[in-house]
């Protein structure tokens, strides 16, 4: 998958923005348009008071709102002009009311970056959910967690594997990145799919085959959620990105019991790149 139109998500990450950062050093490296987005609505606050309140209050809480609206919308325009990208980048103001969802907009291109959804209460009218981003929109998503800084991109990945259908979608669609990567590393956890005599050599031989030499790492992860050994290998290699399939099982599965998207996403120290 070459890589020409990014879409950078906000999603409430604080004000160092570490998705945006990270988006414009793809947009650079592959020299791609870049094009930021903010959905947004009216907050649950808004909602709660709306009809309690006085109209002078009410409109302070929407101006406030209003805001912080185009205070993102200012610093993406500040440090797009600081890095040069005037001319090949765009912003979108995204209102529900518009008819359009978030997802719906990303199918449009080829890569969503975005940081892991924030919970505070007070960003969730403005914030995007990178899961339910992956899950609808049929793209990838590379989520960078808040405070990630690196000078550059990650030389060395890892990638999750378990032989099924979204691993395998993540690993196409991230292809022609890791074909750029010094090292990477396929981690099997536990009783997963084999790696060794598959029959026509498996996902080594396709990674060779695309000149990328791999090598496989197998953890058997007793004690410890899959999630974990993944981050955990991650940080014992040295790995700086992770891609991985996301909710082979049902999102709502997820969200009830939990899951590895889910624990990865919101714990995860280095960006993760998924796709369903």
């Amino acid at each position: 998958m070459t890589i020409k139109s990014i879409l950078c998500a906000y999603s409430g990450e604080q004000a160092q923005g570490s998705g945006l950062d990270h988006a414009i050093k793809l947009a650079k490296h592959h020299d791609a348009w870049l094009t930021g987005i903010l959905r947004h609505g009216r907050s649950r606050m808004d909602r709660r008071i709306a009809t309690i309140v006085s109209k002078d209050v009410h409109q302070a809480l929407h101006a406030a709102e209003e805001a912080r609206v185009a205070e993102v919308m200012r610093r993406f325009d500040e440090k797009i002009r600081a890095h040069g990208l005037s001319d090949r980048s765009d912003y979108i103001d995204l209102m529900p009311s518009e008819g359009f969802t978030l997802p719906e907009i990303a199918r449009t291109y080829d890569l969503i970056v975005t940081g892991h959804h924030s919970d505070d209460e007070d960003d969730e009218f403005m914030a995007a959910h990178p899961d339910v981003i992956a899950l609808q929109s049929g793209r990838p998503v590379l989520v960078v967690p808040d405070g990630y800084a690196a000078k550059g991109l990650a030389d060395h990945a890892l990638v999750a594997w378990d032989g099924k259908r979204s691993a395998a979608r993540a690993l196409g669609d991230a292809m022609h990145i890791l074909e750029g990567k010094a090292k990477v590393t396929i981690l099997t956890v536990g009783d997963a799919h084999r790696v060794d005599n598959h029959p026509g050599g498996g996902i080594l031989s396709l990674l060779k085959r695309h000149d990328i030499e791999a090598e496989h790492l197998h953890r058997k992860g007793a004690g410890q959620s899959i999630a974990q050994v993944i981050e955990d290998t991650a940080d014992e290699i040295g790995a700086k990105l992770i891609v991985m399939g996301a909710f082979e099982h049902s999102k709502f599965a997820h969200d009830l019991f939990g899951g590895v998207t889910t624990e990865i996403i919101k714990t995860v120290g280095v960006p993760v790149f998924m796709a369903h």
